[in-house]
């Protein structure tokens, strides 16, 4: 859709993200204002599309300075509404572009600060957030001192549908549920549940999360656009790069990417009777889940147990395989994964709210909370594991995002941002036992079409990752639940994802006949 917009539109944008930038930076402690507006001005200068061209360039008329704090809001705040309402009226997409630039900015501000952000900076975003989201709320209505009437919300964006599935997902058992849908519509964000237990605030709409297998198509990206840099190939053998693990020199980078490797997947795997790998579960995994694992440590745990098939001869999904690719990364490029990472996907896309956590044992804020559940002499335990090391994952899902960031991402992506249209080919070209490409699973929707996606859970922290092959419609969520050994949500995940595949991208109708793998 095109947009043509006035000198005073323009003014509007241009204040409304920038003056978001100068209140988080305003309401900085002592000492960190500076940077405070100094990273979130970053995020603001990486925002691309019609937004990016509006904000690169201080329009004539825009004022910001010498403002008081609470003149300031008078002025911002309205903006970002009306802001928001000129966008859904005039280009729905560019007004979901707009709402993620400006929580992205006012999140990189946020996370300058070491452990918990001030009360101060909290409640300015939150006054911020819910400015971007009082356009669907507050239709027709004329802003003071913006200088700008909110014309009406695009028709619509009230989804009662959807909130009505994730009201019965908690219904069901999830502790709370974040979802996220950009389509023709515009931007919905709904939320159901709470982020912690005890509490009685909903899942914070940007919070963080641990996204499990969703990093997976992080990681396999990253690997082909070093093929797309002519760093290695897709056909190249593994054990060329990292000989120091005595793979079969069989293995290809594709057999990575596309879990035919054969190698035994080292949180357990099946011959067809169980082989248990690293601990991961129960108490011994509650009592010591701040262990380090290195990533050397796992492989060699995996290549100690016998292949489960020939390479190339079968299909077996095996974190194994993403933790062999990271370290061909680091292999070939000599930077870490999370380098790597931050150079071609988290910099470029300005994913302020997506972390390669490695070691580090903290989930940035605001997040919902993650629990598990063990039995300990006779009696049930529950605990807060949402801060944990999660090495012993690895590359198998230990990320960090926010649906937001998960939805930038995966919609550039298969858009064609990140990779050249023959190697976003290779990518979505499933496999024929289980619908695997290279890093996602390409599967069929009801009505006719596919999706594009991969999902992943991780103790607690559960992520949804969709898109339609164009890009052009996603769906992200994040699910904070009790997690258990006998995996008692993976039924409720598998029923609650398919309908709302299907209500999203089918018309209503049923959904996927089975949803993607979570990491363990």
């Amino acid at each position: 859709m095109s947009i043509t917009l006035t000198d005073q539109d323009k003014i509007t944008l241009w204040t409304a993200a920038w003056g978001a930038v100068s209140l988080m930076s305003a309401a900085g402690a002592a000492g960190s204002a500076h940077r405070a507006g100094t990273e979130g001005s970053i995020a603001l200068t990486s925002a691309t599309g019609l937004v990016g061209h509006v904000l690169a360039k201080k329009p004539k008329g825009a004022k910001l300075n010498g403002k008081s704090v609470a003149e300031l809001a008078d002025t911002v705040l309205p903006a970002l509404t009306a802001a928001m309402s000129l966008l859904k009226e005039q280009a729905p997409a560019e007004a979901g572009n707009f709402r993620s630039t400006v929580i992205i900015a006012i999140d990189a501000a946020t996370r300058t600060h070491q452990g918990e952000p001030s009360p101060t900076m909290a409640e300015m975003a939150r006054k911020i957030t819910e400015a971007l989201d009082a356009a669907s709320a507050t239709p027709g209505v004329a802003t003071p001192d913006s200088g700008v009437a909110v014309p009406q919300a695009t028709a619509g964006q009230d989804r009662p549908e959807l909130q009505k599935i994730i009201q019965e997902m908690v219904d069901s058992g999830f502790v709370g549920v974040t979802l996220r849908v950009r389509d023709e519509r515009g931007e919905w964000v709904g939320s159901a549940g709470v982020g912690e237990f005890g509490g009685t605030e909903e899942p914070p709409a940007n919070g963080h999360f641990r996204i499990g297998s969703n990093t997976k198509t992080f990681t396999a990206t990253v690997v082909l656009q070093l093929v797309a840099e002519g760093r290695l190939g897709l056909d190249d053998v593994v054990a060329g790069y990292l000989p120091e693990f005595g793979l079969d020199e069989r293995i290809t980078v594709r057999m990575l990417l596309q879990h035919t490797s054969g190698v035994f997947n080292f949180t357990g795997d099946y011959y067809p009777e169980f082989v248990p790998g690293i601990v991961y579960q129960g108490k011994e995994w509650v009592e010591g889940r701040f262990r380090t694992y290195r990533p050397e440590e796992l492989v060699r745990l995996a290549l100690s147990k016998p292949a489960k098939f020939e390479p190339g001869t079968d299909w077996s999904y095996a974190n194994t395989n993403y933790v062999l690719a990271r370290l061909l990364v680091e292999k070939v490029t000599g930077r870490s994964l999370g380098e790597e990472m931050q150079r071609l996907i988290l910099g470029p896309l300005a994913l302020s709210g997506t972390v390669v956590p490695d070691t580090s044992t903290d989930v940035p804020t605001p997040h919902a909370h993650a629990y598990y559940r063990y039995e300990e002499d006779g009696q049930e335990k529950v605990v807060d594991v949402t801060r944990q090391n999660p090495s012993w994952i690895s590359t198998g899902g230990d990320m960090i995002s926010t649906t937001a960031d998960l939805a930038t991402f995966i919609s550039a992506l298969v858009g064609g941002r990140l990779l050249p249209a023959e190697l976003l080919a290779e990518m979505c070209t499933p496999e024929s036992k289980a619908g695997y490409g290279l890093g996602v699973f390409v599967q069929d929707v009801p009505g006719g079409g596919k999706v594009i996606t991969h999902n992943g859970g991780i103790t607690g922290h559960a992520g949804l990752m969709y898109s339609t092959p164009d890009g052009s419609k996603t769906l992200t969520a994040s699910l904070n639940y009790v997690d258990d050994a006998d995996l008692s949500m993976s039924g409720p995940f598998q029923e609650a994802t398919q309908r709302l595949v299907g209500e999203v991208f089918g018309g209503g109708q049923a959904g996927l006949a089975d949803a993607a793998e979570p990491a363990q």
